[in-house]
């Protein structure tokens, strides 16, 4: 078992921002700390995130409060199943005095795009947004745009009303970093969210407390952190249990249709990464991994009808397999 030393990262105080930053976005959201972490590890690794939840659980406030704190161009998108890949990217407008085209981009050209209710958008969107979050670029008639750095998708979907929606995609689905399920507040956070909302002029609004020089630079950090050899081949080996969840554990049968893709090992080795600079280690421990592989890999299986019968989700699976994956 590899120990969690105490080393810190090699740059002091390179991580202070992130105190700053969880500071100021608590002064609008009580509660849900998991959730604004996921999004500061998304934030380092330029990774997109899904938030699934239900109505009320302050996923849209969390990504608003971000925006705010980092003082960066902020697009808020309502998927509708009338939304058009123009309404999401632009279009070409006919200027009668030049008798020519020009682009007019669309509001996808932002740092931070919220994407709301994202399965309600039909496939002409989601092949639109596809390219987006992949490519970092949008095409317009015959030129790509590329869009800002940093460029994130965080979408939101409910988990519950399906009437009016479509299934994401398997592609576009892989091109989330991470799946973070946002549950209800604990009793007592839900009374502080009482006194400090129920007014007519709530606080929504985060002032800036970091810039981008200060994420680009802690990414920099990021990158150059340390994850031995056992534990990239303990992430290896986890997401290949997802392929033959069967053979790992028996009782799991054939409750995988397929596994994770290889995309899913970068994104846990990457996202161990920011957690350990976010708790001021420079490498990365099995604990790191092990707390980041539900959101790294719970919406990239695709799961049985066997499964869906018996009512198995990918939790479910996703807990034994660590359950039962040697750690070193």
């Amino acid at each position: 078992m590899i120990d969690d030393m105490t080393t810190s990262t090699t740059e002091q105080g390179a991580n202070a921002w992130i105190a700053d930053l969880k500071a100021e976005i608590s002064t609008v959201l009580i509660g849900q700390d998991e959730l604004v972490d996921r999004l500061i590890v998304c934030l380092l690794c330029n990774g997109h995130i899904l938030l699934e939840g239900m109505p009320g659980v302050a996923k849209t406030l969390a990504v608003k409060a971000l925006s705010g704190a980092l003082n960066v161009d902020f697009s808020r998108l309502q998927f509708t199943p009338d939304l058009l890949p123009a309404d999401l990217i632009g279009t070409m407008i006919y200027n009668p005095g030049e008798q020519n085209f020009t682009p007019k981009l669309g509001p996808i050209f932002s740092n931070l795009v919220l994407a709301d209710e994202i399965n309600r958008a039909p496939a002409k969107v989601q092949s639109a947004l596809l390219e987006a979050m992949q490519e970092r670029q949008v095409t317009i008639g015959d030129t790509s745009y590329p869009l800002p750095s940093p460029f994130l998708v965080l979408a939101t979907q409910n988990p519950v009303d399906q009437e009016g929606t479509y299934r994401l995609p398997e592609a576009q689905l892989d091109r989330f970093l991470l799946k973070v399920l946002v549950d209800y507040p604990t009793a007592e956070e839900e009374l502080q969210v009482l006194r400090s909302m129920a007014t007519t002029k709530p606080k929504t609004e985060t002032k800036p407390v970091t810039s981008l020089e200060q994420i680009d630079a802690s990414r920099a950090i990021v990158n150059s952190l340390y994850i031995d050899p056992s534990i990239e081949q303990y992430i290896i080996d986890l997401v290949q249990a997802t392929r033959k969840a069967g053979e790992i554990e028996p009782s799991l049968g054939n409750y995988i249709r397929a596994g994770a893709s290889p995309r899913a090992s970068i994104s846990l080795a990457l996202a161990a990464k920011a957690v350990a600079f976010m708790k001021g280690r420079d490498h990365v421990i099995p604990q790191d991994v092990k707390d980041l592989a539900p959101d790294v890999l719970r919406h990239r299986l695709l799961l049985s009808y066997e499964a869906e019968a018996e009512q198995k989700s990918a939790q479910d699976i996703i807990t034994t397999l660590l359950n039962k994956v040697p750690v070193p």
